[in-house]
């Protein structure tokens, strides 16, 4: 058997601190990379095309990384079942190593080629947690349960040392030009595109792909904007966010390394605005690996609700009403506005999802699956837990100590988007609308038919009351 150790990347598009590569190089100088574009997931019908084409511009950025440090990072295209005990055989693998994934699908995945490796006499190193802080086993309660409910969970987790960044890569063996014939015999191909995958996405990326553009960003956002971030994070208009979800997403940046730029700035803070701008950014952090955790120790939530009141809800099935709420056309600008921004850039800005997923579900009356099906099929940053946990916060659903939260979208407009800045520049035709008549929604129908812009197809107040009947009818009938 061969020195040789195969790195099977997931959600760990980079070189520089990667726990389970940097162990795979302390075991052997001879370390490949190789990513599976699995079929099993890209089939599905809840895939991005924006999300594609970032994923690929990441790989195709891990590829240039490894050739600069002597090895490289092979491309299958298959079902991971097979294709990886496969092709570790056919290299006379020693072993393959990879991160952790907290999400159901990949648990499931994970030990079935385990056990596929195992019974090919292949070694495995799998219990390396990378994307989380701390491992759904360490942060725990005092009865040694998960938490669901996250300000205990933040308190015990901030409260615990944060690992440092590992070693990075710098130089390893790759394979000889016969390992490379053998390589595409057994499935290796080139990088494709996303086109080629059959997803087309035209439009620029928010983030560009790759380890070096998120390390950027990040450098960017701790300078000066994650100082203010307590103050413009709820504002949309305001470029206040890190925009780094789709890197985390896909690990091209480090969750240790994110860590480490929020201490430095705490470090180098000189006001207590500061201060309060990274521990706010820290949180968020936090309610990030909070989902994690919860996805980890009850997958059942990637299935339906947390709560029993919302496990059998009666939500209305109104095609008609969610069409208009997927193209922006509900007439409630602030919901329309940030759903045109989620159609066009694949993204949408936090404040916003808050008051989209109350929208639907608490004015339509729909279903947060559907919504949160539509969101992965338009998100850069789509990601099962953080999505998940999200909807479920905002439907009411989920791991939260205040049952219902009902946003108003008039409220919420005055509120953080007070000049109307951010509903003119995603609804163009509202664009001569009187600031008090659009951020209130308050238009004229006359001004409305003028400028082609609905009606409001529900009345706000009417469906809050509703919603509030149906919810108490729920909570009588399941006790």
């Amino acid at each position: 058997m061969s020195e040789l150790i195969l790195f099977w990347h997931r959600r760990d598009l980079r070189i520089s601190d990667n726990t389970g590569l940097a162990a795979a190089r302390r075991q052997s100088p001879k370390v490949v990379g190789v990513f599976c574009l699995d079929r099993n997931i890209l089939e599905r019908d809840d895939v991005a095309p924006v999300r594609v084409k970032y994923m690929i511009g990441c790989l195709q950025a891990l590829q240039e990384r490894y050739a600069q440090i002597g090895s490289q990072l092979l491309i299958l295209y298959a079902d991971p079942l097979q294709a990886i005990p496969a092709l570790a055989k056919a290299l006379n693998a020693k072993a393959v190593f990879w991160n952790w994934d907290v999400e159901p699908y990949s648990q499931v995945r994970d030990r079935t080629i385990i056990d596929a490796l195992k019974e090919k006499g292949i070694e495995f190193l799998t219990e390396n947690w990378d994307q989380i802080l701390h491992s759904p086993d360490e942060i725990r309660t005092g009865s040694n349960s998960p938490y669901t409910v996250y300000t205990p969970f933040w308190k015990n987790w901030i409260s615990k040392p944060k690992a440092p960044l590992v070693e990075t890569l710098q130089t390893a063996e790759g394979l000889t030009p016969a390992e490379q014939e053998i390589a595409k015999n057994t499935g290796a191909i080139p990088l494709p595109s996303a086109k080629d995958l059959g997803f087309i996405w035209d439009a620029e990326l928010i983030l560009p792909p790759g380890e070096i553009a998120a390390q950027t960003r990040l450098e960017k956002f701790t300078y000066k904007a994650i100082t203010e971030y307590q103050e413009q994070r709820n504002f949309p208009a305001t470029d206040g966010t890190s925009q780094l979800s789709a890197a985390l997403k896909f690990g091209a940046i480090g969750i240790r390394h994110v860590w480490q730029a929020t201490t430095q700035a705490q470090e180098d803070s000189r006001s207590e605005e500061a201060t309060t701008g990274i521990r706010t950014w820290q949180q968020e952090l936090a309610w990030r690996e909070f989902y994690q955790h919860a996805m980890y120790n009850f997958p059942e939530l990637a299935e339906g609700a947390y709560r029993d009141v919302f496990k059998n809800f009666p939500w209305e099935t109104n095609d008609v009403h969610f069409q208009a709420w997927c193209e922006g056309r509900t007439g409630y600008p602030i919901v329309d506005a940030a759903m045109r921004q989620l159609n066009e850039i694949g993204w949408m800005h936090n404040r916003c999802r808050m008051i989209v997923a109350s929208f639907l579900t608490k004015d339509l009356l729909i279903s947060p699956q559907l919504g949160e099906k539509y969101f992965m099929q338009k998100l850069i940053d789509g990601d099962l837990s953080a999505n998940n946990g999200g909807w479920q916060w905002s439907a009411s659903s989920g791991m939260d100590a205040k049952p219902v939260r009902i946003f108003n979208p008039a409220s919420q407009a005055q509120k953080f988007d007070l000049d109307g800045e951010y509903i003119r520049q995603w609804l163009p035709e509202l664009r001569s609308i009187d600031t008090e008549y659009l951020v209130t929604g308050k238009i004229t129908p006359l001004e409305r038919c003028a400028v082609g812009y609905p009606e409001p197809i529900v009345d706000h107040k009417q469906r809050q009351q509703q919603f509030k009947q149906l919810y108490q009818q729920q909570k009588e009938a399941i006790r």
